[in-house]
């Protein structure tokens, strides 16, 4: 292959996957502005994107119908990535978008050990010394005293990692999707993930006796934006262009997500943030890295 076309390709994955960590930083500051009941602004967030997806399949005239083990992966895909969203709409309530967006990233020391247990994939030294700088640098961020934080923040904390469990099933899950000898495409595997994700959730506001009600025009186009950005445009350029760059600078690029939100919620939230905090976030972000990248190739 042309070395020069190689570099041009990787260069344009390197841009694509950066602005497809942008888009997906601001996902919690869309769901603060939205102002709307946690379920619902999840159910939104895969509905419009679901929507956005199908019109791309459409457009590219690509068949739907996968077969049965594809159509059953993908429920069980979505009912833990329904849950993901279920925990971390709620955890953003709590703990501010910024906080929220670091601990469902936790997930990145939950996949390994699954990986460890279903695929007797090994852990390196990397990894092991990633977990607890992450528990450190957390304990900087909210303070190491557990009983004198308040009851909410608490609860937000556990809603947070509860959001890194079930982000792990989804992703665990996806794997087994994505690993058949006929995958889907990203695109098709996403609008399943999307649209059975928004029924499990529409269910549950259902049961609730939650409305579906988008109260203002604000909260319409933060909606949208949720839809659009985070669920269908971000996702799908990091989908893309990752297979064309190297795992260390990809893990590098997407700690601009976690990274991004918190100082998102900084500036357009207030968030009060002590200098010993701020190298929790540093801390926390660096274990981040080395637990994503400090994995055996296999995974």
């Amino acid at each position: 292959m042309n070395p020069t076309k190689t570099a041009h390709w990787q260069q344009s994955a390197l841009v694509k996957t950066t602005i497809g960590a942008m888009m997906i930083s601001f996902s919690a500051v869309w769901v603060r502005l939205a102002q709307v009941a946690p379920t619902v602004s999840a159910f939104y967030r895969v509905g419009f994107g679901a929507v956005f997806l199908l019109i791309i399949l459409v457009v590219r005239r690509q068949p739907l119908w996968q077969g049965r083990s594809v159509l059953g992966l993908s429920l069980i895909a979505a009912l833990f990535f329904a849950l993901d969203l279920y925990a971390w709409h709620r955890c953003i309530g709590y703990v501010g978008p910024g906080l929220a967006t670091i601990l469902g990233n936790f997930e990145v020391f939950l996949v390994p050990v699954i990986g460890l247990l279903l695929y007797k994939e090994r852990l390196s030294l990397r990894f092991v010394l990633s977990v607890p700088l992450a528990v450190i640098g957390l304990c900087m961020i909210v303070g190491v005293r557990w009983d004198q934080l308040s009851p909410d923040y608490r609860i937000g904390i556990g809603w947070g990692l509860a959001t890194a469990v079930f982000y792990t099933g989804f992703l665990v899950s996806l794997r087994r999707l994505q690993a058949r000898p006929s995958p889907p495409s990203a695109v098709l595997s996403l609008m399943f993930v999307s649209t059975f994700s928004a029924i499990y959730l529409a269910t549950d506001i259902v049961g609730n006796g939650e409305s579906f009600a988008i109260p203002t025009i604000q909260s319409g186009l933060a909606l949208v934006a949720l839809g659009f950005f985070s669920q269908t445009a971000g996702w799908l350029l990091i989908t893309h262009s990752l297979p064309r760059i190297p795992a260390a600078i990809a893990g590098l690029l997407l700690l601009l997500q976690p990274s991004l939100a918190f100082v998102w919620d900084v500036l357009f939230f207030g968030r009060e943030t002590s200098s010993i905090a701020w190298a929790g976030v540093v801390l926390a972000i660096g274990a981040i890295y080395l637990g994503a990248t400090g994995k055996e190739a296999s995974s």
